[in-house]
């Protein structure tokens, strides 16, 4: 890798580890990715239940992993798909910057502006302490919004560009929330792939 695919930038807030490499994928390699994944993954659409309702989830989803693990969030549980070779190939390069095996991977789809993740934290029990979390942004930028569980006055804003890489490590997931937000202006697709650990 080139020294500037290795620009890494540490985010200075309390009660985290989270570092971006904004160039972590050449641009017309990561358009590579974007296309195939677009065309090849069974792209899914779960319904969610919130306050006692149920709506279909703002994007679509889809899990691969090394194992028959299934992974479990917002009352919804993913069984996963055989890694394929693009999905392994981005895993590697992940990997050799984490010095982390990952065994599963999270793909979400945003269509548009009006597909979006709330507010959360990966933290759930299948991941672990301290939990990792490495996520590839393939195609249209969006905005990805931090805010501290405690401190109201703790916020950040990062805008996640293409062919980019986000870690998340240490306390992050114990005192952060993240989100990706609806937006109005007009967007094209994004596809983020988050490899973690599920224990």
């Amino acid at each position: 890798m080139g020294k500037e695919l290795l620009k890494k930038i540490e985010l200075d807030l309390p009660d985290s580890a989270i570092s971006y490499y904004p160039f972590f994928i050449y641009k017309d390699e990561a358009t590579q990715y974007f296309n195939r994944l677009r065309k090849t993954v069974p792209w899914q659409q779960d319904e969610i239940k919130v306050f006692g309702k149920v709506y279909p989830q703002p994007r679509l989803t889809a899990l691969y992993g090394d194992s028959n693990k299934p992974y479990s969030y917002s009352n919804i549980v993913m069984q996963p798909h055989e890694f394929t070779p693009d999905i392994l190939k981005l895993k590697q390069k992940v990997e050799t910057i984490c010095a982390v095996k990952f065994t599963s991977c999270l793909l979400n789809l945003y269509r548009n502006g009006t597909d979006s993740n709330g507010w959360h934290a990966d933290n759930e029990k299948e991941l672990g302490i301290n939990p990792l979390i490495a996520s590839v942004t393939l195609g249209q930028e969006r905005y990805f919004h931090l805010k501290h569980r405690n401190n109201k006055n703790l916020k950040h804003k990062l805008l996640l560009q293409h062919g980019s890489l986000l870690l998340m490590a240490g306390p992050t997931q114990d005192h952060w929330l993240h989100q990706v937000p609806k937006t109005a202006k007009p967007v094209q697709e994004r596809i983020n792939l988050t490899f973690r650990v599920i224990k």
